[in-house]
């Protein structure tokens, strides 16, 4: 912590530690770095595809419309080494490499699957609101 940050912290007494409390109280939850996997373009797709079942490299990337070889890599790998996802590697020529959720990467799954659900239920008056919104600032 820097000392001007102390200093402020210090003259504004508890008020500064309540506005700093952030989403999840006084702890770090984690929201932040769940927010940022989950923000990216592709982890959500990943996810959501793997919930169908175990998929080869290939399968996933022809099941994602515009991944890239490279950004689906630096994805499952990021997921893996998050805990959410599980690679196998097998022995062949050339080799197979399969990837699964794990329990945890299913719970996830589950989350954006209601997330997905929400959004379809409430996707028309979100547009019904976008257009009123739009007609009232633009006359």
């Amino acid at each position: 912590m820097s000392v001007g940050h102390t200093a402020v912290t210090a003259q504004l007494g508890g008020q500064a530690a309540a506005q700093e409390a952030g989403p999840c109280g006084d702890d770090d939850c984690g929201i932040r770095d769940v927010l940022d996997r989950l923000g990216d373009r592709w982890t959500v797709l990943v996810v959501v595809e793997l919930a169908k079942g175990v998929r080869r490299f290939r399968e996933l990337q022809r099941a994602i419309p515009g991944i890239s070889q490279r950004m689906l890599t630096l994805t499952t790998r990021r997921l893996c080494r998050d805990g959410l996802v599980e690679r196998t590697a097998y022995p062949t020529i050339p080799p197979q490499v399969e990837y699964r959720l794990t329990p945890m990467g299913h719970s996830l799954a589950e989350a954006v699957a209601s997330l997905a659900d929400w959004s379809r239920d409430h996707k028309d008056a979100i547009a019904a609101s976008r257009a009123r919104w739009d007609a009232e600032r633009t006359g």
